[in-house]
């Protein structure tokens, strides 16, 4: 789960880490009063979004103005009035795709003056299962282009859960970022704060992009981006407050409330599958015939003829979708079950592009014979390869 950067600045405030004073507005009436409370004499006012990019990003509607999706004020009135221009309309950045997203908060923060702007970030290692400290001195670019062009320029290590944090880890990083004098010490400081934050609340990515040296010398975390496992929100209700729904793809909302696990892409066929791993081989092998999956949807090991019917619906809700593929193994999972649900789904709302089901496994027979009793225009597929084939076919046909 993603917030949104006036929240993660929220909980770091709440940590002692060092943020500019902000104000969140979801009502244009209210900018004027917001941007009132800060002391300026500059005004930074911020479209908040679940994407990156924004200050390059460009607003779809033509009375938004030509800035970002980050803008400078020199007085309330011009804060609040470029935060007005904002709300409502649609940004579209490299993370959001030429859909945009649509502007329903803003952040409006004192300006800062910047000496220099640097790069850090805690991630989960997945080869190591460790927390991992990245940074760089190129803050306030693409990470992503600076690992590519210039990877010297990146330092990163991961930290024994046995030992935890220690202060020669933030030294690490402060010398690495070429800090000095009292800039070191609050390095130290913050980095072990920030470990903190990002361990007790159960993170999966914390990044602080640019992280600044002032003009006056100090530290301080200009933008936040946070990431939770969602598998332990159960333990934070207080960042399970802070979803916003609205920032989240409806298929993608409507299957977590099935414990389904969904990911919309951008191609044509729908896939619905059981197991991560055969998940990703059942993508693979729809591109390799020369296709592109709608989605990732593995169903998992106990599902119920209740979820499968609810991964059906999703699927078929997605107007990208020319085509779907069931693609079931029957270990724990049995296919007479995800036979039941994809005949209940069909029954209930309709069967308007090729379906091709490959089952196998645990009562495979049984729910061979549900699908062709059902009545249903069900195309019936031997193994994965001769499945993949007979989709592609039939959307490409």
């Amino acid at each position: 789960m993603n917030i949104h950067e006036y929240q993660a600045k929220a909980l770091l405030r709440s940590y002692g880490a060092p943020v500019s004073d902000g104000r969140a507005v979801l009502k244009a009436e209210d900018a004027k009063t917001a941007a009132g409370e800060l002391d300026g004499p500059l005004w930074v006012v911020k479209a908040q979004i679940h994407a990156g990019g924004r200050g390059k990003g460009k607003f779809k509607e033509a009375d938004a103005g030509k800035a970002g999706g980050v803008r400078l004020a020199k007085s309330v009135a011009e804060a609040a009035e470029e935060a007005k221009k904002m709300l409502g309309r649609t940004l579209v950045t490299k993370q959001t795709g030429p859909a945009g997203k649509q502007v329903n908060r803003i952040y409006i923060e004192d300006g800062s003056g910047i000496e220099r702007e640097l790069y850090l970030a805690l991630l989960i290692d997945r080869e190591t299962s460790r927390v991992s400290f990245v940074c760089s001195t190129e803050g306030g670019m693409d990470i992503e282009e600076v690992a590519a062009k210039t990877p010297e320029k990146i330092l990163s290590f991961s930290v024994d859960p046995a030992t935890g944090y220690s202060p020669f880890h933030g030294r690490r990083i402060a010398f690495s970022l070429g800090l000095e004098g009292a800039q070191v010490k609050q390095c130290v400081a913050l980095m072990g704060t920030l470990y903190r934050l990002f361990v007790e609340k159960d993170m999966e990515m914390l990044e602080i992009n640019p992280l600044i040296v002032t003009d006056k010398g100090d530290l301080k975390c200009l933008d936040a981006k946070m990431g939770f496992d969602d598998n332990a929100l159960y333990r934070h209700q207080d960042i399970a407050a802070l979803r916003d729904e609205s920032e989240e793809d409806p298929k993608e909302l409507e299957a977590s409330k099935y414990d389904l696990n969904y990911i919309a892409l951008d191609g044509e066929i729908g896939c619905m599958v059981n197991g991560a791993g055969l998940a990703m081989a059942t993508m693979d092998i729809i591109k390799l015939y020369g296709a592109e999956p709608a989605n990732f949807l593995d169903v998992g090991g106990g599902a119920t003829k209740e979820k499968v019917t609810a991964a059906f619906k999703i699927i078929t809700s997605d107007p990208k979708v020319k085509g779907i593929l069931v693609n079931i193994f029957g270990g724990i999972m049995r296919c007479d079950v995800i036979a039941e649900g994809v005949v209940e789904a069909v029954k209930e709302v309709g069967l308007k592009v090729p379906l091709v089901v490959r089952l196998e496994g645990t009562k495979v027979e049984e729910g061979k014979k549900i699908i062709e009793n059902s009545g249903l225009n069900v195309i019936s597929a031997d193994n994965l390869d001769d499945a993949a084939q007979k989709i592609v076919k039939a959307v490409k046909g």
